[in-house]
């Protein structure tokens, strides 16, 4: 439970009746290589340890958090879906062979072999790809190639670092009955993905007594030639139509994966141009990334489902009662490494959403920090702040970003033997 999500649980419906708990911290669930039989044990002392009753376990993260939920939950007698469920989830090649059963927005795939000497690009594959774990945070270790070449050095990269996520998972699937192509494949393999374009776009529901619910659709726009996240914005502006056939994928595929009395959020990609709609990715869990989105418009953060359905309470959320017609969710980067000298101060950051109504800035870095050693970054840039905007205009949206930006004190020296390359985000 980190501060910006704890103000935003706060919001959520009849929230003056709940008292929240944080289980484990997130130095121990996503820093450094996870010993997942150990944070089970950690998660089980601290709540029997508790002096009080333990309703129910909820999260809103990838592995580790999303595969402990089950088995708490079924350890205590607690509302969840299935361990299954979520593995056929996280574990990127079991879910593909589950989507393929329902769809044909499925881009061809295989698995890489990783213990060859010269890995080659699997048969049926084209370049360009996208290589990535079956398993791992965020984007980490995807590397997205279009050559032999390339496609080498990201397999050397991916061998390197696949362990520190792969490893944990290992134990997570030995307590499965599980096919024999992914028993054979494991929890540290490598996936390759014929790339797959168009707009991106996000689908999110829950699942109660096997009934699918879909309560919105939004859109993640990149920054210009480059596959990290510019902002995300609700409520998608693509047409109904295509909205709709989003929304009956996800229900078929959410009822295959065989998911229940909880959340989901499904990635895809549409093509404009062909009309065409490709899966990227399936998570068994919200976005925590648009709970402020969803109050700015809804007049509810969307952690209202999720608290709602592991309790056994109604998790219809609100639609169009926020104060605002649109909200984003934005990710200034930067681009090169560099040590932060200056940063803005808290009273700074509160200072902005004073003067800009409808923002608000966190996740920014301290004065002191080099950026590539910042946890969870992805392969092709560093995260300098989350800003969030609502308006009810687009236009309106993006002028209150560009006034955050502005506003934003940052600066930045050269970090160690890095050839003098000058600038600043």
């Amino acid at each position: 439970m980190d501060e910006a999500n704890e103000a935003a649980l706060r919001e959520v419906p009849d929230a003056s009746s709940y008292r929240l708990h944080p289980l484990l911290t997130i130095e121990e669930l996503q820093h450094g290589e996870v010993d997942f039989p150990a944070l089970v044990r950690e998660a089980e002392r601290q709540l029997d340890a508790f002096d009080g009753t333990v309703d129910a376990i909820v999260g809103y993260w990838d592995f580790p958090v999303s595969t402990l939920v089950p088995i708490l939950a079924r350890r205590y007698g607690l509302r969840s879906t299935s361990l299954e469920s979520i593995v056929k989830c996280e574990h990127k090649y079991w879910t593909r062979l589950e989507q393929r059963n329902v769809t044909d927005a499925v881009p061809p795939f295989a698995l890489v072999d990783l213990s060859a000497d010269d890995p080659e690009p699997p048969e049926g594959v084209r370049f360009p790809m996208w290589l990535k774990p079956v398993t791992a945070y965020s984007s980490e270790l995807a590397f997205g190639v279009k050559d032999r070449e390339e496609f080498r050095a990201a397999v050397e990269e991916i061998r390197a670092g696949i362990g520190r996520v792969g490893r944990p998972f290992e134990f997570v699937l030995e307590r499965l009955d599980l096919p024999p192509e992914i028993a054979e494949a494991g929890g540290a393999a490598c996936l390759a993905e014929e790339a797959i374009r168009g707009e991106q776009v996000a689908v999110e529901g829950y699942v109660r007594d096997g009934e699918v619910t879909v309560y919105g659709t939004l859109d993640s726009l990149t920054y210009e030639d480059s596959p990290c996240f510019l902002r995300h914005q609700y409520p998608s502006r693509l047409p109904r139509d295509v909205v709709d056939r989003l929304e009956d994928i996800s229900r078929r595929v959410i009822k295959q994966i065989g998911m229940d009395h909880a959340t989901f959020s499904i990635e895809f990609f549409y093509d404009p141009e062909t009309d065409r709609i490709n899966i990227l990715e399936v998570n068994p869990r919200h976005s925590q990334s648009h709970a402020e989105l969803f109050a700015y418009v809804d007049g509810a953060p969307n952690h209202h489902a999720m608290l709602a359905l592991a309790l056994g309470r109604d998790p219809r959320l609100p639609h169009g009662e926020g104060p605002y017609k649109l909200a984003a969710k934005w990710y200034l980067r930067r681009f090169e490494d560099g040590i932060v000298t200056r940063a803005p101060s808290d009273d700074e950051l509160a200072e902005l959403a004073r003067r800009v109504p409808g923002t608000a800035v966190n996740h920014t870095p301290p004065a002191g920090a080099r950026l590539s050693e910042l946890p969870e970054q992805d392969s092709y840039s560093y995260e300098l702040a989350h800003i969030f905007t609502a308006a009810d205009t687009e236009a309106e949206l993006i002028a209150k970003y560009e006034e955050c930006v502005r506003s934003l004190p940052f600066a930045f020296e050269e970090p160690p033997g890095a050839a003098p390359e000058g600038g600043t985000a």
